[in-house]
């Protein structure tokens, strides 16, 4: 099979750095175009690092929110056009995007308007209750994906 179109979702992580690499190397393999993918994620009162609701601090907390946002959001940016620069010094086409929300829906959603041919992510290996409760981005796109998927696992320095 011969891949047009390959859909990275990356994170700030340094497992994405590893993620890219094999992408682009398939998309040099098989001359195929790269779309970089971010999530960040939205955060709710009870998981965001911000004062408490309860206290009558609601402008405090939005303000917090979009400030923290903002700087995601300029990071994000700033680290994405760094591997599409990447990219195109090796010939790879490549184009970026990121969203706001849950990354497993996002990443299916994308790859799917886009009709990408593999979607390449990143897993940390997490197992049992930890990926119960914080959840697993790579196994919600390997069941719920339009196309192929190319799981780039984390190796545990022991």
């Amino acid at each position: 099979m011969k891949y047009k179109k390959i859909l990275v979702a990356l994170d700030n992580t340094p497992l994405a750095k590893k993620v890219f690499e094999e992408a682009l190397s398939v998309a040099k393999c098989h001359q195929a175009t790269l779309k970089l993918v971010h999530c960040l994620p939205m955060e709710t009162p009870s998981t965001a690092p911000y004062p408490s609701l309860y206290e009558g601090e609601f402008n405090d907390f939005s303000y917090l929110m979009r400030e923290r946002l903002e700087s995601q959001a300029t990071e994000t940016k700033k680290w994405l056009s760094n591997y599409e620069e990447i990219a195109k010094e090796q010939g790879i086409a490549t184009e970026w995007e990121w969203k706001i929300g849950e990354p497993g829906r996002w990443v299916r959603d994308i790859a799917k308007d886009w009709e990408a041919d593999l979607i390449v992510i990143g897993r940390r290996g997490l197992t049992g209750v930890s990926e119960m409760l914080l959840g697993s981005v790579s196994n919600y796109i390997v069941h719920h994906a339009p196309s192929s998927v190319l799981v780039v696992q984390e190796t545990k320095v022991n």
